[in-house]
């Protein structure tokens, strides 16, 4: 029985070449990426660029090397939103259901004076509304950040349908939560700037992660130094991905994750069954969810609450009598919790994975239950 359900933090278990990949790398090849010629450097280095092959063929990427690593999806933002030079009374276009990895470096940037933060109109599930984008758009508007997929509700915003209201406003999409599950078209979606992360639904390791540019020459590195290239001049070199990727990467997370997108599990159990548990939970007195309005919209991400306790109290309840793992509070997005109603107790999230079956469900709804009768016994004896 897999009781982990807090896969939207990282995702548990990993496919177990993943660990095997990590292993080879620091206990057979060893080896820089970029820094030298040897057979142990070439290695590192076709493995690096495979995977990131990899990753652009998964995002729709023809431009394969504007995409860079990067420890992570937090990372990756503040390496273009601190890398960008916004003209005196810019503003940006947020969702309301945006993750701190963004919006804490745009609100930073709009406390120093830099740009005016614009949210965007949405509906009650946190779903960007296309239609009135363009009214919001003028000679200031220099940027729409998107949160692909909520790490609350697990609402997926309409892209496709915001790239064409906004026009050829940029558009940057934070990844995080929806890469490796449902599909981020890039040159498609014509999206100038893309960050996500590795360890989550890529079901990679932690430290690995990466961003996308496709106008390189307008944004700034935030981080200088070695890349291995062009090292008589002590100014970053202008091609790409080097320009983004000082330092030695983190190679062995590299090789895992390259081992996470060639060794993927069949999902064993569908969306449908998944939606179905939302209906079922629904169904025990006591539980409300937040899901979407349209289950087309609906990410793979259970936030509730009880009427009797608390999110915290709810979360322990599941851990220490049945073993179930789950995140409670405001999910470092404090922003989707308010617009959602939920802030500032937030709720109990519960993130399934490709590995979690039917019966997996079945053993969270029946712990749910009981959650709930004890609730209400303990009310009526006191």
């Amino acid at each position: 029985m897999l009781t982990y359900f807090d896969n939207g933090a990282t995702s548990f278990p990993k496919p177990p070449q993943v660990a095997e990949a990590i292993s080879h790398y620091l206990m057979e090849v060893g080896g820089n990426y970029g820094r030298s010629a040897h057979s142990r450097a070439l290695k590192s280095g076709t493995t690096v660029e495979q995977c990131r092959d990899r990753l652009a063929e998964i995002m729709d990427i023809s431009l394969v090397e504007h995409l860079c690593f990067a420890s992570n999806a937090t990372h990756a933002a503040n390496v273009i939103l601190q890398g960008l030079s916004f003209k005196k009374g810019a503003e940006v276009l947020i969702s309301p259901v945006e993750h701190n990895a963004c919006a804490r470096p745009l609100k930073m940037l709009e406390e120093q004076g830099h740009i005016k933060l614009v949210t965007l109109p949405a509906g009650p599930d946190g779903r960007i509304i296309p239609n009135e984008i363009p009214a919001l758009i003028n000679s200031h508007t220099a940027l729409a950040v998107i949160n692909h997929q909520s790490n609350v509700n697990g609402v997926i915003q309409p892209v496709a349908d915001i790239r064409k209201a906004a026009d050829y406003l940029p558009i940057m999409l934070d990844a995080s939560q929806s890469l490796g599950k449902t599909p981020v078209r890039v040159d498609e979606w014509m999206l100038d700037y893309v960050i996500f992360t590795g360890h989550k639904s890529l079901l990679g390791p932690t430290g690995t992660g990466g961003l996308y540019i496709r106008h390189p020459d307008r944004v700034e590195p935030l981080v200088l130094g070695g890349t291995g290239s062009n090292s008589e001049h002590l100014s970053m070199p202008l091609q790409m991905p080097d320009r983004f990727e000082a330092g030695t990467p983190n190679i062995a997370g590299i090789f895992g994750l390259l081992a996470a997108l060639d060794n993927r599990p069949e999902p064993a159990h569908s969306h449908d069954d998944f939606l179905k548990l939302l209906d079922n939970i629904e169904s025990i007195p006591g539980y409300s969810i937040l899901r979407t309005e349209n289950t087309d919209n609906q990410g793979e991400v259970i936030s509730l609450n009880h009427s009797k306790m608390d999110a915290g109290t709810l979360a322990w309840e599941l851990s220490s009598r049945f073993n179930i793992e789950s995140r409670s509070g405001l999910h470092c997005a404090p922003s989707a919790h308010q617009h959602l109603g939920t802030f500032p107790h937030g709720t109990c999230r519960l993130t399934p994975s490709p590995y979690h079956t039917p019966e997996d469900f079945e053993y969270l709804l029946g712990a749910l239950r009981e959650v709930s009768q004890s609730s209400e016994q303990q009310k009526k004896a006191s």
